[in-house]
């Protein structure tokens, strides 16, 4: 996506921007050391209490095919699709007529697919999450503070918000292209969900922008694409939600709801908050168990890869009924 600096028309952060950062600050929350952010909301109790929400053993896959046409346009520079190249075809390493191998070697960004936006992603006024300098992402060693890496396993309840089953307007089963999503959407899809978002939950937002590349339009997928808007961020704060994710390329509404203000929604989750997010989750058969099952909260498996000083990381997560 463009950034701030490349971006037509984009200017320095408002105050309504900084305004909002001191309201759902977690800086040294954790202490002035802490790396994961909300991530320390995943105690062991919080883990108990989403294990018990397994009933069925019913298990929903969440992650896009890693493919070398996935969901990558071009429109975020250099976020190339996996090129996937096999390396060894039935090749025998001890000598012929022993085992053969195969092996295979891919190159993608890590942000490509299904993934989680690790905290060194986003950076404003020259900080990441906990005052950490931005210039601590170096060429060659990465994020070398808050890398992807440092993340525990994440697994917790999982609750889905299906704004777009709520929402009356626009296509069916999809938000009309460029929504903000609001507070009142997701308290709305929180009342059709029967439960409470609490402490050390991860939230998935269905918008049904999915349904565009599913259908094969990446283009309309990607640009323009409902999202979060500026005003969410501190329902998720107040809530203490441990992390969130949605169904498009983005996250948040794009192009912006403010003229000339890019991303703020990802510098208010990564660097204020210390909240990772998501994108490109496929949500639509979830949300076809959910409204069948009449239960919206399951439990849920989305651990990082552990890639040292990575931004980021592909994620395959899984939902268990």
């Amino acid at each position: 996506m463009p950034t701030p600096a490349a971006a037509p028309g984009s200017a320095p952060l408002p105050a309504e921007f900084h305004d909002l950062a001191k309201r759902v600050n977690n800086w040294g929350r954790w202490g002035t050391d802490d790396e994961i952010g909300t991530l320390n909301l995943l105690t062991p109790e919080v883990v108990r209490e989403a294990a018990a929400t397994v009933r069925t053993g019913h298990r929903v896959p969440l992650a896009l095919p890693l493919r070398q046409d996935g969901v990558q346009t071009g429109l975020i520079p250099g976020r190339i699709n996996p090129l996937h190249t096999m390396i060894a075809i039935n090749q025998q390493p001890f000598g012929p007529g022993t085992v053969a191998t195969s092996d295979d070697a891919v190159t993608m960004g890590l942000q490509a697919g299904t993934h989680w936006d690790g905290l060194a992603h986003v950076s404003h006024s020259g900080r990441l999450y906990n005052g950490r300098p931005a210039a601590s992402v170096t060429a060659h060693g990465g994020a070398t503070a808050l890398g992807v890496e440092k993340a525990p396993p994440i697994v917790s309840r999982g609750v889905l918000l299906d704004v777009a089953r709520v929402h009356a307007a626009g296509p069916p089963g999809r938000l009309p292209a460029e929504y903000a999503i609001g507070p009142e959407d997701l308290d709305a899809a929180e009342e059709l969900a029967g439960t409470t978002v609490r402490s050390g939950d991860i939230v998935l937002v269905r918008t049904g922008q999915m349904r565009h590349y599913l259908a094969g339009d990446r283009d309309a997928y990607a640009f323009p694409s409902p999202g979060l808007s500026l005003r969410t961020p501190e329902w998720f704060h107040t809530r203490d939600v441990a992390a969130v994710a949605n169904d498009t390329l983005t996250f948040e509404i794009f192009p912006p709801e403010i003229d000339g203000l890019w991303m703020p929604v990802h510098a208010l989750h990564l660097v204020e908050m210390g909240m990772i997010q998501g994108q490109n989750w496929n949500l639509e058969e979830l949300a076809a168990v959910c409204a069948e099952a009449g239960r919206y909260a399951f439990f849920l498996s989305a651990m990082a890869e552990p890639f040292v000083g990575g931004s980021g990381s592909p994620v395959a997560p899984v939902a268990v009924f």
